[in-house]
């Protein structure tokens, strides 16, 4: 269970990107309409919107509304659920549900389901670009948060995550020093990546300085290593109606933390990140409570 103050904080700011992300996103009436369908389809599924929330939570600890940093906050979200939709095709994860729902290619199948991907990764560096009109926002840091964006996203961020996860399923890997290495370079890229430039992007457009951004961003790579951890001990634990997925770790033979430590270690190592993460934080006081609050929920969900 939450703590009630970040509940309040996760509900309210999850209301505010549902609405950006509706109002931002093409309609199901707009040409062509299965394109768009499909979009929308895999964004309103029911995702927890940590992303967004991330980036809103990093423009608010630097003094700013979250409402500056909307459109920058949608486009975290479009970039995460192509992910997603990429991810459970046949040729990578295999995956039939996501969410509790048919994945993106059990309803539309595989071609739409790729370009829906691209079409959502390409609507958010649009999105990005209209944060620029947003009042209070300087133009000219806009394409700082783009360069940022995309690296995160790119070959050295997620993409190149994923490349390094692939090369390792199917077992090809051996328990030691070169395995433990590996798992954190592909988490570091694969899954934290996005969260921590997610929070230096708001803070970004928060005018914050560079020092803020830097505490900022140290926090947010030891939280997504520490989300990963728990994603890995969920795939294996969670009731999987709850989870709302298959948990194809195992069948993939895929280089996890529970593969490579047992779960009991998994645990202890999110718990030590989780604090690292927290102590990130201490310059900003107590400014920082929901954020360390949402650190500690990382490692404590059940779904």
């Amino acid at each position: 269970m939450m703590p009630e103050p970040l509940h309040f904080y996760f509900h309210s700011r999850t209301k505010l990107a549902d609405q950006a992300l509706n109002q931002l996103m093409d309609t199901t009436n707009s040409n062509p309409e299965i394109i768009h369908e499909s979009m929308r389809y895999s964004v309103f599924a029911g995702g927890k919107r940590l992303r967004p929330v991330l980036v809103m939570a990093g423009a608010e600890i630097c003094g700013a509304k979250a409402e500056r940093v909307l459109p920058t906050a949608a486009a975290m979200e479009l970039i995460h659920t192509y992910s997603l939709v990429h991810d459970d095709l046949p040729a990578m994860d295999d995956d039939d549900l996501r969410r509790g729902r048919p994945t993106n290619h059990k309803v539309y199948g595989d071609a739409i389901a790729i370009l829906a991907g691209d079409a959502l990764l390409t609507k958010a560096f649009e999105l990005i670009a209209r944060n620029a009109k947003i009042r209070g926002v300087r133009p000219q840091v806009i394409p700082q948060v783009v360069s940022l964006i995309a690296h995160g996203a790119g070959t050295f961020g997620m993409i190149g995550g994923q490349v390094m996860d692939i090369k390792m399923e199917g077992g090809h890997w051996k328990p030691g020093k070169g395995a433990e290495q590996m798992l954190r370079s592909i988490h570091k890229h694969k899954t934290a990546a996005l969260i921590r430039v997610s929070l230096e992007a708001g803070a970004i457009l928060a005018n914050a300085t560079p020092v803020q951004v830097k505490h900022l961003g140290e926090y947010g790579e030891k939280i997504g290593l520490a989300f990963q951890i728990a994603d890995d001990v969920l795939d294996v634990v969670a009731d999987k109606k709850k989870l709302g997925k298959s948990g194809s770790d195992a069948r993939n033979k895929k280089l996890t933390y529970v593969a490579l430590y047992g779960l009991e270690d998994s645990k202890r190592r999110a718990i030590a990140l989780v604090e690292e993460a927290k102590a990130a934080l201490a310059s900003f006081g107590k400014k920082a409570q929901v954020l360390k609050q949402l650190a500690n929920y990382i490692v404590e969900r059940d779904h």
